[in-house]
């Protein structure tokens, strides 16, 4: 078929009606693909060109219905990616040759796999990635970038002469627990001692919790949330990424997807998560504190999540990037994917080699963790 292909700067150039329409017809979609997500990012000014992320999405158009599209960024940085590529940057830059900008399909700040090629059907999907494949070899640019693309994607990729990458995440699956006392149960002794004297430290601190759905936040809530994040950056010597207006936005836009959890000592909020979720999926994102309390952490970014998967039969909790300590908490490795294309060639044999030499790290890694496995039976 003969696609109408489109270049857009502005997700409004698309319209929410025919996006969410194209996510909700693929495979495991997630609520940061979303219009309501990514539009907020791009109009709170958070991921826009001022900050380094300059939005040059890809629409294929059969007739007026939107058939593909795939999120993509022109970067002049690698920050907020989590497929981390600055000894890349840094080797272009020591042989003087430009690395940035480069193209980057990945949901901005945002560590979670789900569809990047999204299309009606395979045909639609082929035709989108020979526009990718255009797109790039056109364009001034070092390299495109896919970040977190669910494996088969990913393959295919790889078929149109991108080069593969693996990585670890850690997540909890929902083994149909009535309880948090139920899960428990299902770990080793020592672990399951650990995370009872964690929680007990929290609540002999005078430390008291709650969850607050999307739908009943306020704008107090979303403001002090905002307080404990930016607190947390700084404490880090970190500037952060998200402001106020984006989660103002969200708060607004997708209610449903969204649980923030605040902490309280003596009448004061001293910290607060928020995580977002759909029916089948909770996905761990934001932490901040204005006080530190030891083990609160865990508590409002672990266990009361799950306490909440278990209640409402969430089957499964991605925690984030990065962590081996999820593990002794529950959470199992996962693989992860992306995807590279490099145009300079010398460049782009150095790090298939490199990718090579990692990948079998990866997978040694990957063993060992097994061998590691928190519960009493392995699974």
């Amino acid at each position: 078929m003969n696609y109408r292909t489109h270049i857009v700067s502005s997700l409004s150039e698309i319209g929410a009606q025919q996006w969410d329409a194209l996510v909700a017809a693929q495979e495991n979609p997630n609520p940061f693909l979303s219009y309501a997500f990514l539009h907020a990012l791009h109009e709170s000014g958070s991921a826009a060109p001022g900050t380094g992320w300059q939005p040059q999405y890809i629409a294929l158009y059969d007739g007026e219905r939107l058939a593909a599209a795939l999120p993509l960024y022109v970067k002049g940085h690698s920050y907020g990616e989590y497929v981390f590529d600055w000894a890349w940057a840094d080797a272009y830059h020591r042989h003087g040759v430009e690395y940035y900008p480069k193209l980057l399909s990945a949901i901005p700040f945002t560590p979670v796999a789900g569809p990047r090629l999204m299309a009606v059907d395979d045909a639609a999907r082929a035709a989108l990635v020979d526009v990718l494949v255009a797109t790039q070899g056109a364009a001034e640019v070092s390299s495109t970038h896919v970040l977190f693309p669910p494996e088969e994607q990913a393959r295919q990729l790889a078929d149109a002469g991108f080069m593969l990458r693996s990585g670890v995440q850690f997540h909890w699956l929902n083994g149909g627990y009535s309880t948090f006392e139920d899960f428990l149960a299902t770990l080793e002794q020592k672990k399951r001692k650990n995370i009872r004297a964690e929680r007990r430290k929290v609540r002999e601190a005078g430390v008291t919790l709650r969850r607050v759905r999307g739908r009943d936040a306020l704008d107090a809530d979303w403001l002090l949330f905002n307080r404990c994040y930016r607190h947390t950056y700084k404490a880090h010597y970190s500037t952060p990424y998200l402001n106020l207006d984006f989660f103002r936005r969200i708060g607004a836009s997708m209610p449903d997807n969204i649980l923030l959890v605040i902490a309280s000592r003596e009448g004061r909020d001293i910290a607060a998560s928020l995580v977002i979720h759909n029916e089948t999926t909770l996905f761990g994102r934001y932490w901040g504190e204005l006080e530190h309390v030891p083990c609160l952490h865990f508590e409002a970014a672990y266990y009361q999540p799950l306490e909440f998967c278990i209640e409402e039969n969430i089957q499964a909790f991605e925690g984030g990037a990065q962590g081996e300590h999820k593990m002794a908490r529950g959470f199992l490795p996962t693989r992860t994917w992306s995807a590279h294309w490099l145009a300079h060639p010398s460049f782009a044999d150095a790090i298939e080699r490199f990718l090579e030499r990692e990948k079998g790290g990866i997978d040694d890694y990957m063993d060992e963790l097994n061998e590691r496995n928190p519960f009493r039976e392995s699974r």
